[in-house]
């Protein structure tokens, strides 16, 4: 009384359009994806490593580990930053140039 019937479904396959519809949500999923979380990240990567090819000896700049130092050499893949002075004596620090995250104006570094 109260079960239904099951009736079997033809065995024909689906048609080009009823598979697309089937991979569409996903695509779709995959373009946001890119245009949320790639593309900026790609943008972002790309204006840091400009802000690298651009650093220069007298630059303030914020390390990856939170130092706000002045550039006083910069190499290939290494930058001496001076981090203060005890006396005359300037106490530099050698960092890879990848942890160098921000570039300050000038004269933060006397404001702080």
């Amino acid at each position: 009384m109260f079960v239904s019937h099951a009736f079997a479904q033809t065995a024909a396959t689906p048609s080009f359009e009823q598979q697309l519809m089937g991979f569409l949500p996903i695509i779709l999923m995959f373009v946001v994806l890119y245009f949320l979380m790639i593309r900026p990240q790609m943008k972002r990567n790309k204006e840091h490593r400009q802000m690298l090819e651009a650093l220069k000896k007298g630059d303030e700049v914020i390390t990856a580990g939170g130092l706000v130092a002045k550039v006083t050499k910069v190499g290939d893949g290494y930058v001496s930053i001076e981090v203060g002075r005890q006396g005359e004596q300037p106490i530099e620090m050698h960092v890879q140039k990848q942890a160098v995250t921000a570039l300050l104006p000038v004269g933060t570094i006397k404001s702080i």
